[in-house]
């Protein structure tokens, strides 16, 4: 079976109709909102205080919309740190990062109730097979340690890590705590970012701060999970080795 299915490509369809309909369903949302519109149109322009003049025109309505983006993240993967930057740009450091976190953890919910009780066949297709088997099993192996690494590396998709949880039946209550531990970091840099979003300079010490506070974050990741051990079948987002069936997707026979 291994072999078919390496010589065997199947196009993704079910990925691109749910892309495109995400896509569509955005750039509707946009048109249909006179103040999205015009602050898409003002950014196409550089006009990034007139950006932040019509999303916070918006009122409740904005935070909302940013809440929504998080959420469609969970099925439409995009760059997050988009959302996380436009929230500080529009609501300040602390604003932006208490929506945005609200945003993250509705999302982590659904992957992790994806991971849960969705059909396997559906996840397997969505993430690859072998790439969930192998993210199941570092969870399944690295415990708490692992599970806020893997939230510091944005090479990571965040609902990959969030379902593979889900599948691997990590604690609900350990799931949520280490979720928020290990993505407030990447997103609270990001944010900041955001923040300093009009007039950036490169050669502001804070904006070099950031910079060096990701890398620096990437390389803890990376020093903890290389230590716990849990990757020894490869690298992350490497596929894992087929391994033969089992009773059940987690079960511990499979060795990560």
């Amino acid at each position: 079976m291994s072999e078919r299915r390496k010589h065997h490509v199947e196009v993704p369809w079910l990925e691109i109709a749910v892309a495109v309909v995400g896509i569509l369903l955005l750039a509707g949302l946009v048109l249909a909102i006179p103040a999205l519109r015009h602050a898409a149109v003002a950014a196409v322009h550089g006009e990034t205080s007139e950006v932040r003049h019509q999303i916070q025109s918006l009122g409740a309505g904005g935070p909302l919309i940013i809440t929504g983006l998080a959420v469609i993240h969970s099925v439409v993967p995009y760059p997050a740190e988009i959302v996380n930057a436009a929230a500080g740009f529009a609501y300040g450091f602390f604003g932006g990062l208490g929506i945005v976190a609200v945003g993250w953890m509705i999302s982590a919910l659904i992957c992790y109730w994806f991971g849960s009780g969705v059909a396997r066949p559906l996840l397997d297709r969505w993430f690859g097979t072998e790439r969930f088997e192998h993210f199941e099993r570092m969870v399944e192996r690295g415990g708490v340690t692992l599970l806020i690494a893997l939230r510091l590396l944005p090479i990571v998709p965040f609902s990959l890590i969030s379902a593979a949880a889900g599948a691997a039946h990590v604690p609900l209550g350990r799931y949520c705590w280490t979720t928020a531990v290990g993505f407030l970091p990447i997103t609270a840099l990001a944010v900041y970012l955001g923040t300093r979003l009009e007039g950036i300079r490169f050669t502001d010490p804070a904006v070099i701060g950031a910079v060096v506070g990701v890398v620096l974050l990437l390389l803890v990741a990376n020093w903890i999970i290389k230590r716990s051990g849990a990757d020894d079948d490869g690298g992350v987002g490497e596929a894992a080795p087929e391994t033969a069936p089992t009773s059940s997707p987690g079960a511990s026979e499979k060795a990560p």
